[in-house]
């Protein structure tokens, strides 16, 4: 790890990539669903539970990988200052535009906006503010509530990767166990505050959810798990799983976890599994050896994955199942329809990350995530020495 090329090595988990798309997709599809199960009436809200978890897990997914990637890319001769840098040109261009996109569509619909619901999320602080208008902006662009997370992960980075690295090899597993409890108890932790308000759809307290589900501080033990994964695999220790078992563990984890009572079933149940898949992944990559997961297309739609994440939910408002307007909650809709439905909305969404991705994040990054190396003042021109003409 003390040269480049180790870490330029190292940084090729196309798998991962691809797996980005498949979390984003499952966001996708929590919304959508969510959006069209009241539409179809008869035992369909049955499955509901698990629409939520799928966004559940998609979200843990993203937060998990981030510690996990970072960790396996970072390199010693990096500094903080660079490492913000290039975290800030990755998230606030992809932020602004699809952000100014959704106040536009709010105006086109006459949704009210206020200072609740765009000031703080134009800085990417709603998640520290507990409350419901604040944090999820059912018109605005709601996901980008995850972005306020991540904005603590990087700023924190630097400081755990340095503490971290302090630990020794045979102790990895205990602080990776020490974490997952940690997890595990935080909805424990959350029944100690108030029980009302209420949220509107699913009737849980939302000092609750909040406090379980949105808050960063809380949030960042995911990201710290990621970061021991990564260590785990780097110092080469062994482990739990192979890529099998753990897929099956997660998915295990995914159905267990969505029948778990109140906020049990939002995080506590699925991170140590999807650590563990994350972490059984990049051991088995080897380079030169395709998967399915690293096949060039999925490679390219893990690259436009963040964009997926951000413009997916303005489609599911404003897009053919129009969720932003109450009316369309009652009307019902056969099944067959509400397929239709969701597929041209992951069409819309894909065209959309890919322009967002092309157009303003690849250049984003190509231009302001490095700087500019320092010109170097051009040479005076030396003038030409005359040679003396050849006697005769």
């Amino acid at each position: 790890m003390t040269a480049s090329s180790t870490a330029n090595e190292r940084s090729r988990l196309p798998s991962l990539t691809g797996a980005r798309f498949i979390a984003a997709c499952m966001v996708l599809i929590c919304h959508v669903g969510l959006a069209l199960i009241p539409r179809l009436g008869g035992t369909a809200a049955d499955y509901q539970r698990y629409f939520e978890a799928l966004g559940n897990v998609g979200v843990s997914f993203f937060f998990v990988l981030s510690g996990f990637i970072l960790t396996w890319v970072s390199r010693p001769d990096d500094t903080p200052r660079r490492f913000w840098r290039r975290r800030v040109v990755k998230i606030f261009p992809n932020h602004l535009v699809t952000l100014s996109a959704a106040l536009l569509l709010m105006l086109s619909a006459n949704v009210s906006i206020i200072a609740a619901n765009a000031v703080p999320t134009l800085f990417l602080v709603q998640s520290w503010i507990p409350d419901q208008d604040v944090v999820i902006n059912y018109g605005s662009n709601a996901p980008s509530w995850s972005l306020a997370c991540e904005l603590l992960f990087y700023l924190s980075f630097p400081l755990l990767l340095r503490l971290t690295r302090g630990i020794r090899p045979q102790h990895i597993w205990r602080w990776v166990v020490g974490v997952s409890v940690v997890i595990a108890l935080v909805p424990l932790a959350a029944r100690l505050l108030p029980g009302q308000p209420r949220m509107p759809l699913t009737n849980e307290s939302w000092w609750q959810v909040w406090f379980t589900y949105y808050f960063p501080v809380t949030r960042l033990l995911e990201f710290v798990l990621g970061v021991l994964m990564a260590l785990t695999v780097l110092h080469g220790r062994r482990l739990l799983l192979g890529r099998g078992p753990a897929l099956l563990l997660a998915v295990g984890a995914f159905i267990g976890g969505a029948h778990l009572p109140g906020v049990y079933d939002r995080v506590a149940a699925t991170a140590l599994p999807l650590s563990l898949l994350i972490a059984a992944v990049a051991r088995a990559e080897v380079p030169g050896r395709s998967t399915v997961l690293g096949s060039r297309p999925m490679v390219r739609l893990g690259e436009i994955s963040f964009g997926l994440y951000l413009v997916h939910y303005l489609v599911v408002c404003y897009g053919p199942i129009g969720a932003v307007h109450p009316e369309n909650w009652a009307k019902q809709m056969s099944v067959p329809a509400a397929l239709g439905h969701g597929l041209l909305t992951l069409v819309i969404s894909l065209v959309l990350a890919w322009l967002l991705y092309t157009f303003v994040e690849a250049p984003a990054m190509r231009r302001f995530s490095r700087p500019r190396p320092p010109k170097i003042p051009s040479q005076p021109a030396k003038p030409a020495t005359e040679r003396p003409a050849p006697t005769v």
